[in-house]
């Protein structure tokens, strides 16, 4: 199979991560008899600084001719302490999702048994969880109207949501629920707001499509509790873009660490993949970064080329890695491993160099500086 994959680095640590994503589709290609074709363009805090723009126009362009985009990170804390700023990195994100109409943001979280001490949550809430976000990603309060009165004494954000904006993101959670555990909670807030109310009525008409789905419903506030009460009720949780946010967000920290997170991005022309966490400018530059979850926005990106077999052998050998204490800084301050370590492990795994026992002593070891 030959691909044609966009690349944006992005800012802070997404460099870094997404070259052990290329190292790991690069072993996947060499492995599997695939041609992956990368193409690298700018956007975020890192457009801005060499074109002004944080979406560039040749970006798009690259972007629309892809058959998928993976993507770092973006985010510069020059902009975040600066709330006067008129161009802001996060400006080229919401751009992208509106030009490619990606519309669903697919957030999948994942335990790992070796990783449960590291969790907030006591062991016992954490077995058999095993759930899917789809967050609507392109409508709502983020790409409403939004007005700052004269004196600069108030300020509105309008939410709206549409009928046509409901049902494309609602039949995706459906048709996923019916090949996991048949299982879909709306979260809303329809006993307060008028979008909510349209989502649940229109969530409604749709179940009436798909008998087989248990449907079930949830005020965002109560699911907020419901994450950390008993996160393993959840099997597909289909929400609206702010709520998607702030509830996706949460379950990312149930299995111990924001750099283990993937997502996918889908819509009507492509898809864009990306971990969930941030730029991390802390720790950039010193390869200390999870690439973890990068590589994993990768093997989702293998499942929508149809590469399963692929697409599960990256997450065979992310969870070898994480069985065998190979693990980044988040994860064990004191005994850890580079994030370019971690990239070239899995890799080596993908593409079957690993053979019996790894004698951890022969693998750069980066134990802490802190007496």
């Amino acid at each position: 199979m030959k691909k044609n994959i966009a690349v944006i680095l992005g800012d802070g640590i997404g460099p870094e991560v997404t070259q052990q994503s290329i190292k790991v589709l690069n072993a996947v290609a060499e492995y599997y008899g695939h041609d992956f074709n990368y193409k690298f363009c700018l956007m975020g805090a890192d457009a801005i600084d060499k074109t002004g723009n944080p979406l560039p126009d040749e970006t798009i362009e690259v972007c629309l001719e892809s058959d998928a985009i993976l993507f770092g990170a973006i985010g510069d804390p020059k902009y975040d302490n600066d709330p006067n700023a008129k161009v802001r990195p996060e400006q080229g994100l919401l751009k992208i999702r509106k030009v490619l109409q990606l519309y669903g943001n697919i957030r999948p979280t994942t335990i790992y048994p070796s990783l449960q001490h590291l969790s907030p949550l006591n062991p016992k809430h954490l077995e058999d969880v095993d759930l899917v976000i789809y967050r609507e990603l392109t409508g709502g309060i983020y790409f409403g109207k939004k007005e700052t009165s004269a004196d600069g004494n108030s300020a509105t954000d309008t939410c709206t949501y549409s009928v046509e904006e409901i049902e494309r993101i609602a039949h995706l959670a459906f048709k996923a629920a019916q090949i996991r555990r048949k299982k879909l909670t709306l979260i809303d807030k329809a006993n307060v707001l008028e979008t909510s109310r349209l989502w649940r009525k229109v969530v409604q008409g749709l179940a009436i499509q798909y008998t087989d789905v248990t449907v079930d419903y949830m005020f965002v506030d109560n699911a907020a509790m419901q994450m950390i009460l008993n996160p393993k009720q959840f099997d597909v949780i289909l929400t609206e873009n702010m709520f998607g946010d702030i509830i996706s967000d949460e379950a990312s920290v149930l299995n111990g660490s924001l750099g283990l997170a993937p997502s996918a991005s889908v819509g009507n022309i492509t898809a864009l993949f990306e971990p969930i966490h941030g730029s991390y400018p802390q720790a950039a530059g010193k390869d200390i970064a999870n690439p973890i979850g990068c590589i994993l926005s990768a093997a989702m990106m293998l499942d929508y080329f149809g590469l399963h077999k692929e697409a599960n052998k990256v997450r065979a050998a992310v969870s070898w890695t994480l069985d065998n204490k190979f693990v980044t800084k988040d994860i064990d301050p004191i005994n850890f491993y580079f994030t370019s370590t971690l990239g070239e492990l899995i890799a080596d795994y993908v593409g079957n160099k690993i053979v019996g026992e790894v004698n951890q002593e022969n693998i750069l070891l980066r134990k802490s500086t802190v007496i």
